[in-house]
């Protein structure tokens, strides 16, 4: 029986480590789940992130494009206004022209 005595605090011990080996591995799996769990939800929150602002975008080209075309038009109609410099030019001229008014008393 001596032999029991010696072995049996061993497989005590050798029992206990092995509940608290279980348990570290069991805690470590809870870890991992809920590494996994947050890795899942932060993709998906990105993918939402990601797809708003690719719809954002897509608006401001279009807005962009919107712009453009506006000020292309104003500067076309711009061009086809007379400029103050070309009716001082015309106004002069007419003044020069200008049939001589006589004076009646």
């Amino acid at each position: 029986m001596p032999d029991r005595d010696f072995v049996t605090p061993l497989l005590s011990e050798f029992n206990t480590k092995l509940r608290d080996m279980e348990e570290k591995q069991r805690l470590l799996k809870e870890r991992v789940l809920l590494i996994g769990q947050n890795l899942v939800e932060s993709k998906e929150n990105l993918e939402k992130t990601v797809t708003e602002l690719k719809i954002y975008i897509e608006e401001m080209k279009l807005d962009i494009s919107r712009l453009k075309a506006s000020v292309i038009r104003v500067g076309e109609e711009l061009d086809n206004k007379a400029r103050r410099s070309d009716l001082e030019i015309l106004e002069k001229q007419f003044k020069m022209f200008k049939p001589i008014q006589i004076k009646r008393e």
